[in-house]
C-alpha cells in the first residue's frame, strides 16, 4: 500500500472564483482609476488577506473578510482582484 502526501502550491486565480471557506493574498487590482481608487480606499490592496465568506444564491454579490472586517462585493468588481491561493492536491509517494 502506497502512502499519500500532500504537495503545496501557489495557484493565482480572480477573487470571484475562490471558494467559500477559501482564503488567499491579494496580488494585484486591475481597473482603472475610480474602479482601484475604490478597492484601495476598502483596504482591497496587494498583501492583504482574504477569505470567501459566502455568497448570493445566484452567485452574486459575494462576501468575503479582508482586514477583520466583512465586505461585499459585486462579482464584476471581484473579477477586476487578483489572489494567491494555497492549493493542496494528494500526491502518491513512490
Amino acid at each position: 500500500m502506497q502512502a499519500e502526501e500532500e504537495e503545496d502550491t501557489t495557484v493565482e486565480k480572480t477573487l470571484d472564483r475562490l471558494r467559500i471557506g477559501q482564503q488567499g493574498v491579494v496580488t494585484h487590482i486591475g481597473g482603472e482609476g475610480v474602479l482601484h481608487r475604490r478597492m484601495a480606499d476598502m483596504g482591497i490592496t496587494p498583501g492583504a488577506r482574504v477569505m470567501m465568506r459566502r455568497a448570493a444564491p445566484w452567485g452574486d454579490p459575494i462576501q468575503i473578510n479582508i482586514r477583520g472586517y466583512e465586505l461585499t462585493l459585486r462579482k464584476a468588481e471581484a473579477k477586476n482582484i487578483r489572489v494567491a491561493v494555497e492549493a493542496t492536491w494528494p500526491r502518491k509517494r513512490r
